[in-house]
């Protein structure tokens, strides 16, 4: 289950905008252009987007998949475990990426942009239920 933080700041005045269950969080970065958000997890390369909506689903697909690397795959290139879970997934996935929204992986799929919408909210619920049993089960 995933929740909203209000912690104060660290001294670089970085704060947890969202924490997860399995030490996964999205933290808020100050910049000179706006917040940025980094998602963090254990043994996972930070990786930073501009809206807190992306980092929120970049944390949907990771716990979709029960946790990927990014590391090794290129600047482009994509997860295996990403690949693997389905052409829902790759779709939400796409659209962390600063080259694509919804018009453009509904473009890349041949498909319309509700389609695309329908995706995502199928990998938000799927990630929600994983959190969620895993919280049942104990973990933290």
């Amino acid at each position: 289950m995933s929740k909203p933080e209000d912690r104060g700041t660290s001294a670089t005045g970085e704060r947890v905008h969202r924490e997860y269950i399995l030490d996964v969080r999205v933290v808020e970065c100050p910049t000179d252009e706006g917040p940025r958000y980094r998602f963090e997890a254990p043994h996972h390369r930070g990786v930073t987007f501009e809206r807190a909506e992306t980092a929120e689903l970049y944390a949907d697909v990771y716990f979709d998949v029960n946790g990927f690397q990014e590391e090794g795959t290129g600047e482009r290139g994509v997860p295996p475990e990403v690949i693997q879970a389905g052409r829902d997934t790759l779709a939400a996935y796409m659209l962390t990426q600063p080259f694509a929204d919804t018009n453009w992986v509904a473009s890349f799929y041949g498909v319309k942009p509700e389609r695309i919408d329908r995706y995502v909210s199928w990998v938000r619920e799927r990630a929600e239920e994983v959190r969620t049993g895993a919280t049942e089960m104990g973990m933290e």
